[in-house]
Order: C-alpha cells, then structure tokens, then sequence
C-alpha cells in the first residue's frame, strides 16, 4: 500500500521569493485543537520560517485559525511550533543556514498516514530582476501554449 498524503496547505509565495534548494520532511508539534484546525484545512504558511536554537528546530509565524468547536482549551494561532528531525538532521540544517542569505521556509503542510508533516526548502532569497526574469518566462510559456491550442484547433 502506498503512503496516504492529504495537502493542508502549500506556501506559493516562498516559491516567487526564494530560490529552493534541497527539501526536507519533519514532524509538528501540535495540540489536538490544532490538529482539527489543520484536518478542516485552516492554515496560512505567509511569512513563516523555520529556526534552529539549542539544538531544536522551530517553526515561526505559521497560522492555525483557532478550531470552532473548541471548548475553554484552545491554541494560540501563531505560536511557535516544535518540529520533530533528527538530531543528524538539525546539524546538516544549521550548518547550511549559518551562510548568509540561507534560510528555512515552510512549502508545504500536510498529513501523511494520519501524522501532521511539514516540507522545509533551503531557500536563498530572489533579487527583484530574478523576479522579474520568473515573471516573463511564465507569461512566455502562457502565450506558447495559448497559440500553440489555437493552431490546434484549426
């Protein structure tokens, strides 16, 4: 049997700010008001990034709207998330992100065999005419296959 994966939510935004490297899978953290707040699909990765301190890895600024039929025990929407790697994992991490202008970004959270998963990218940030250079290539390719369906149809 393969691997169930169910997509909670992807960081399309990292994708248009960052140039990804390597990706790496970790586990989260969370309390049970906040996995029911993932499982309905309410979450919001913008402007999250993860961080390494004492030998810990952290994931910082990710929303989890607070779960409606929570009772008195709720969760803090943006509070700081512990991310399960190993050890081995969380050195490889720190070494890389020690360079200048690397850093971890949250592309993705989802749950795989019922666990709560996050995709980590190591990310170097675009310059504007990266950006720019991303942008007209995209509208390239969107004017190729518009023409290219239209002689198609002919």
């Amino acid at each position: 049997m393969g691997e169930a994966i169910k997509v909670v939510t992807t960081n399309k935004k990292a994708f248009h700010d960052y140039h990804i490297g390597e990706r790496i899978e970790a586990g989260l953290v969370l309390t049970g008001s906040e996995v029911k707040s993932l499982r309905a699909g309410r979450c919001n990765l913008k402007d999250s990034y993860a961080r390494i301190k004492d030998d810990e890895a952290w994931l910082i600024g990710m929303h989890i709207s607070p779960y409606e039929n929570q009772g008195y025990a709720g969760h803090e929407p943006e509070r700081d998330r512990k991310l399960l790697l190993h050890k081995s994992e969380i050195k490889r991490l720190h070494r890389m992100v020690r360079e200048k202008g690397v850093t971890l970004v949250p592309l993705k959270v989802y749950f795989k065999n019922g666990w709560a998963k996050v995709e980590l990218g190591v990310a170097t940030g675009k310059r504007k005419y990266d950006k720019r250079a991303d942008i007209a290539r995209r509208d390239q390719e969107r004017e190729m296959k518009r023409v290219e369906k239209q002689y198609r149809i002919r």
